[in-house]
C-alpha cells in the first residue's frame, strides 16, 4: 500500500510538474517570506520521509472519502424529507475544501518545500481541536455527523503525529530567526 501511493504521488507530480510557475505562486501566497525555503538535499528522497508522507497521503484520502460520505448521507437524508441544518451543509463541504488543501500541502511538503510542511503541521494540530470543540456544541450537528467530525479530527490527530516524528523534524527544522541589529 506503501508503494503503490509512493507510485501515485510520483506520477501525481510528474503530471503537475509543467504548472510548477502556478504552483510557485501560489507557494508564495501560502509561504510567505518562507516560500523558498527547501529542506536540506541530503533528505531528498529519504525512504522514512516518503514512507511518512506515504502515510499522510494514505490518511488525507480517508479524509476525502469521509468528506464526500458525509455530503452523500446528507444529500441521501435530504432526499428523504430529511431538513438538516445548515451547518451539516456547510460542514460538508468545507470538510471536502480544507482536505484538499492540505492534500496540496502534503504535495508540496513532499517537494520538500518548508512553508507546506510549516503549514501542514499547524492544521493538523489546529483543526482536529476546532472540529472536537464545534462537534460537542449541543444540536448543532446530528449525531452521525458528530461522528464524522470524531473521526475527521482522529485521522488529521495521525497526520500530526507522523509530522512531529523525529525524522521529519530533522528534515524541516525550524528556521532560525535572523539576528536584528
Amino acid at each position: 500500500m506503501i508503494r503503490a501511493m509512493l507510485r501515485f504521488v510520483d506520477a501525481a507530480s510528474r503530471l503537475l510538474a509543467p504548472a510548477e510557475p502556478v504552483w510557485r505562486r501560489l507557494d508564495r501566497v501560502g509561504g510567505g517570506r518562507l516560500a523558498a525555503r527547501r529542506i536540506h538535499p541530503d533528505f531528498e528522497g529519504d525512504a522514512r520521509l516518503r514512507r511518512g508522507f506515504a502515510g499522510i497521503f494514505w490518511i488525507l484520502t480517508g479524509e476525502v472519502v469521509i468528506g464526500a460520505a458525509a455530503l452523500v448521507v446528507a444529500i441521501a437524508l435530504a432526499g428523504n424529507g430529511v431538513v438538516e441544518p445548515p451547518a451539516v451543509w456547510f460542514r460538508s463541504i468545507a470538510v471536502l475544501a480544507i482536505t484538499a488543501t492540505l492534500l496540496y500541502f502534503a504535495w508540496r511538503a513532499w517537494l520538500g518545500w518548508y512553508w507546506a510542511y510549516s503549514r501542514l503541521r499547524l492544521f493538523s494540530r489546529v483543526f482536529p481541536i476546532v472540529t472536537l470543540v464545534i462537534a460537542a456544541i449541543p444540536g448543532l450537528y446530528p449525531l452521525w455527523m458528530v461522528f464524522e467530525q470524531i473521526l475527521f479530527s482522529l485521522l488529521l490527530i495521525g497526520v500530526g503525529d507522523i509530522l512531529t516524528s523525529d525524522r521529519f523534524r530533522e528534515a524541516f527544522p525550524k528556521p532560525v530567526a535572523a539576528a536584528h541589529d
